[in-house]
């Protein structure tokens, strides 16, 4: 591909907008960065597009989301299911409701109708409006937890989880094939005359919340403990803060106090330099005001809620933070265990995590009597079981969640639901302080039952295209060396999902993995440990994914500390 003659199409292109042309323009004399924005089409991956907002074929703008849009509805075509539409949601990003209009016109001038959201909502409640208005897909304009300079495309399909195989790779062809200037649109008053385009909001958002509320095991609790238990909650700038805030107060929950700095959405995101949930500096105004208030639980949801972070509050008044493994089991195991006590578990029940989530689940799902089942990463693939249940009507979804702070319970969206999370945490606590117990100490007594689990994370950050070189070498390494020890820990069987192949170290017996093939390599380790190694999906990053097993929670975080310094010595030595 011709970067610089591309970059000249579109600096002379009267097609282009003049906008466009100049902010181009402006950088003609940078080779580097000309270079950059057009060296290749910004990828239309699996979970559809991601990257920095800016004019060129490798970056966020009308042009790419309305190719994007157009290789999807020409699938729609295709399928024969254009009658049904497409649910359309965005968030508090830079350019968010300006992509979704692009999006919303190129499929009405395909004849498609699009149900676009009056403002912002957050991803669980588009994944629940494709089913609850019938649509083919849904589009949601959104960069998740990335930097303020990004923003991205996520696809779903009829069933409400992003797109899986086959309909993954056939739009991902079909996009390929378009040129950015084929793609067609019309007015929006054009499209609202044809019945094309429909604007959505309050009745989606009663049906989601009333979803919600099924989902209350222990509404006794909450009514008795709801007005004493104290909230900080933070939506960092996204957008939660209305959902989140409407499902604790209908519910019972009376001192809910939002972090002022962060509660309006804002795509700059002016108080954190990254609105992650799982970083730290995105907890500093919410731990502030906690302490100011004497909180019992402090939230954080991403900027389009489908993460959750926590920290709860011991009975000496200290703070800890919950990791995603943390929060999501210590869910797994209120959502399961009670809904056991009070009426039962079904005997096709099922708890499903990906393959990067923590080990302790596997413990938890054996002591329930439940089966477990592993996916690849990213939710869509547990999606993709819940509806694997449907179809053969065998298996009942019991509970879902990824090591990256998202869980989802019920089955009413199909991707990671921060606002249920938020309310069914809530409501733990409230469960929790029936037994005079906080959730840190509901947190210790889980690590009693199941092994003192703990597990972490190093990312490695190799941005254009000399870090993607160095991504591709990374995993070229380990896929043909892999290592006798880790960190002190012999390597017992190496997984390879590139070729499906589950090696035995000792005896060389190859087994199939049982998955599909995905660029990732994961090593079960001596004394319960592990490490799986993969390219993040939505940003130039390799992640390294490890879990060792203590016989303290103190001797398992140093076990855990040791683990990583050896992983960052590893990195250092293939770079």
């Amino acid at each position: 591909m011709d970067y610089k003659k591309i970059y000249e199409e579109w600096v002379t292109n009267p097609f282009f907008s003049e906008e466009t042309r100049e902010e181009l323009l402006a950088i003609k004399d940078d080779e580097n960065e000309i270079k950059e924005r057009f060296y290749a089409d910004l990828e239309f991956g699996t979970a559809g597009l991601r990257g920095v907002i800016g004019a060129g074929i490798n970056r966020m703008n009308d042009y790419v989301v309305a190719k994007a849009t157009q290789g999807l509805a020409n699938y729609i075509l295709h399928s024969r299911k254009q009658d049904k539409g497409v649910a359309i949601a965005f968030d508090s990003r830079r350019c968010s409701p300006e992509f979704a209009d692009v999006a919303a016109l190129c499929l009405a001038a395909n004849g498609i109708k699009a149900y676009v959201f009056e403002s912002l909502r957050p991803t669980p409640e588009l994944s629940f409006a494709v089913r609850h208005l019938g649509c083919i897909a849904g589009i949601n304009i959104t960069a998740s937890h990335n930097p303020p300079e990004y923003n991205g495309y996520k696809v779903y399909w009829e069933d409400g989880a992003q797109i899986t195989p086959p309909h993954d790779v056939q739009i991902m062809k079909e996009v390929k094939a378009i040129n950015v200037q084929d793609a067609k649109t019309i007015t929006k008053e054009e499209a609202i005359e044809k019945g094309l385009y429909q604007v959505i909001g309050k009745e989606v958002d009663d049906a989601y919340i009333a979803e919600l509320k099924k989902l209350v095991i222990h509404q006794d609790c909450i009514d008795k403990y709801g007005k004493d238990i104290k909230i900080v909650y933070t939506p960092l700038h996204g957008t939660g803060n209305i959902p989140a805030r409407r499902i604790l107060k209908e519910i019972g929950f009376e001192n809910v106090y939002v972090v002022p700095e962060q509660e309006l959405p804002d795509g700059n995101f002016p108080t954190v330099s990254y609105p992650n949930p799982e970083a730290a500096e995105a907890f500093e105004c919410a731990l502030k005001l906690a302490k100011e208030k004497d909180a019992d639980l402090v939230l954080a949801t991403d900027p389009d809620a489908d993460r959750l972070g926590v920290y709860v509050k011991d009975k000496q008044g200290e703070y800890h933070c919950l990791t995603g493994n943390m929060s999501g089991s210590l869910l797994a195991d209120y959502e399961i265990g009670q809904t056991k006590a009070t009426k039962g578990l079904p005997e096709d029940g099922a708890l499903i995590k990906t393959i990067v989530t923590t080990n302790l689940v596997n413990k938890m799902a054996e002591h329930y009597g439940v089966k477990l089942i592993e996916v690849l990463t990213g939710f869509k693939f547990i999606g993709q079981q819940i509806l694997s249940f449907e179809q053969k009507k065998k298996g009942t979804y019991l509970f879902g969640f990824e090591e990256s702070y998202g869980c989802l319970i019920g089955t009413h969206a199909r991707d990671k639901d921060a606002i249920v999370a938020t309310m069914a945490l809530c409501e733990a606590a409230a469960f929790y302080k029936s037994q005079d117990k906080t959730l840190w100490d509901a947190m210790i007594d889980m690590y009693d039952k199941y092994g003192y689990h703990v597990d972490d994370i190093k990312t490695v950050t190799l941005k254009g295209i000399d870090g993607l070189e160095k991504i591709q070498s990374i995993m070229k390494q380990l896929k043909e060396n892999t290592p006798k020890e880790i960190a002190g820990h012999e390597v017992l069987w190496a997984r390879n999902y590139s070729n499906d192949t589950a090696t035995n170290m000792k005896t060389k017996v190859v087994l199939p993995t049982g998955l599909p093939n995905s660029n990732v390599v994961y090593y079960d380790l001596a004394d319960g440990a592990w490490l799986c190694v993969r390219p993040s999906g939505t940003e130039p990053k390799v992640k390294f994914y490890y879990g060792v097993i203590g016989k303290s929670l103190e001797d398992a975080q140093q076990l855990s500390k040791k683990f990583g310094d050896a992983v960052l010595n590893m990195i250092d030595n293939m770079m």
